[in-house]
């Protein structure tokens, strides 16, 4: 018993078990692109509902890792935790990330919040040597890309 620690600790495991092969993930070069993929896993009776946010993940050669829902919030807003779009985007050993939301109202046009929000995400990810390369916003009409605006 004297042997026996009184602290017992959680093991942590990182893995990333892709099931599709590099070769047939879609590669991301362009905002209408990385709309289209993102729109394909969008559940779009929801698109005017809530707001919902998720990241697209990338790998050196811009090939789609994976698509990660972050959070689902009400009408207006949702609330996005940087820590688990980082940890999402480490897990996955991706070089660069792309944010997306939509705006249930229709209205394309970024909020101070998704500006700010933008910075945020860009700043963190130098830090990890995490590109974000872009943030869309969808509706049921079309897209607003920050890259293809100039404010990322």
């Amino acid at each position: 018993m004297e042997n026996q620690s009184i602290y017992e600790v959680a093991e942590v495991q990182l893995t990333y078990r892709p099931k599709v092969k590099p070769s047939n993930r879609p590669k991301v070069l362009s905002s209408l692109e990385a709309s289209k993929i993102v729109r394909g896993g969008w559940d779009l009776d929801r698109l005017e509902f809530v707001e919902e946010f998720k990241i697209i993940l990338l790998n050196r050669a811009s090939r789609v890792l994976g698509i990660v829902p972050i959070s689902s919030g009400g009408i207006n807003y949702t609330v996005v935790d940087p820590k688990l779009v980082f940890a999402a985007a480490l897990k996955a050993v991706a070089s660069s990330v792309i944010l997306v939301h939509n705006h249930p109202s229709g209205n394309l046009q970024p909020s101070n919040a998704d500006i700010s929000l933008t910075s945020k995400m860009k700043e963190g990810g130098k830090l990890l040597d995490i590109n974000v390369i872009e943030h869309i916003i969808i509706s049921r009409e079309g897209y607003y890309s920050f890259a293809d605006e100039g404010l990322i």
